[in-house]
């Protein structure tokens, strides 16, 4: 469980998520565990990994604090929703839902996997047009791209939609305890036409917020198994130190690829975990 959480933080700083994404598939495909127990499991990791690796971000000024405070009061709104749902329902419910989200980000991602790269490199950013409420809240921001070796400034659009989709990422959190990452970076990026990795360093910055609102629901429900919880939480926390350290030095390119590859895999797995549990359909590959 230990390994596992290492390279689910290193690739949660990678792309802006708490590494549930990787730790929620792994605790109940390889370790069998009931999926509630691994998502409180989830969640909890998720509040050390935010810590590990935002506060790296925070020092190379790729985080627009800004910008995650904005959209966190409705990420944490959505969160505590989403929590509450739950507990209520059955794991092959939470299985496929999960699936069929983790598939349609990885799709979105690997679509938009070069668009980012180029708008740095002819600086496409800094001439979006920022809504009033994005030019009231001061949410413009700049960072060094090292991959790119230039300052990269940029301007946040459609703040109010921005903020919509981060309240169902909040759901999302609570749902299936992934802190809401994938969700809100995607809205970043695509949206509110963030680049990738002022995105990636903002969603750290928020999901330990988000997570924390939902991890008391699940405390409060016994599903916090502690015994499990420790060594995820310690692992993801030294693989997001490390991940936050590498994000900077990658071109948007590969981590949107990286992304896609495993975001397939985990996809297609929970939902054939999904179909066994209710059907007993038995998919290929099936762990």
């Amino acid at each position: 469980m230990f390994l596992i959480a290492i390279f689910a933080g290193f690739f949660g700083a990678l792309v802006g998520v708490g590494g549930g994404l990787i730790i929620v598939p792994s605790l109940t495909l390889l370790f069998h565990l009931p999926i509630h127990t691994a998502i409180a499991a989830s969640i909890a990791s998720v509040i050390a990994t935010s810590i590990a690796g935002a506060l790296s971000y925070v020092d190379q000024q790729i985080t627009n604090v800004r910008l995650g405070m904005f959209l966190e009061v409705a990420t944490t709104a959505g969160a505590l929703v989403g929590a509450l749902v739950g507990v209520l329902l059955n794991g092959w419910v939470l299985s496929l839902i999960f699936g069929i989200l983790v598939l349609y980000m990885a799709i979105s991602s690997f679509k938009a996997r070069e668009a980012d790269d180029i708008l740095i490199a002819e600086n496409g950013y800094q001439n979006f047009e920022p809504d009033p409420l994005s030019k009231k809240l001061r949410l413009t921001g700049y960072y060094y791209d090292v991959a790119a070796q230039k300052d990269v400034e940029y301007h946040a659009t459609k703040s109010i939609e921005g903020s919509l989709v981060s309240s169902i990422a909040g759901i999302g959190s609570g749902l299936l305890g992934i802190g809401g990452g994938v969700i809100k970076v995607a809205a970043m990026n695509s949206m509110m036409k963030i680049p990738m990795k002022a995105s990636v360093a903002t969603s750290k910055f928020m999901i330990g917020v988000t997570a924390a609102t939902s991890a008391v629901v699940y405390f409060l429900a016994g599903a916090i198994n502690m015994y499990v919880v420790a060594p995820v939480a310690l692992g993801t926390m030294a693989g997001a130190t490390l991940g936050s350290l590498v994000m900077n030095r990658l071109h948007s390119k590969v981590i949107k690829t990286v992304f896609f590859v495993l975001m397939l895999y985990l996809g297609y797995q929970m939902i054939a975990k999904g179909l066994m549990m209710k059907f007993g359909i038995h998919l290929p590959g099936l762990l």
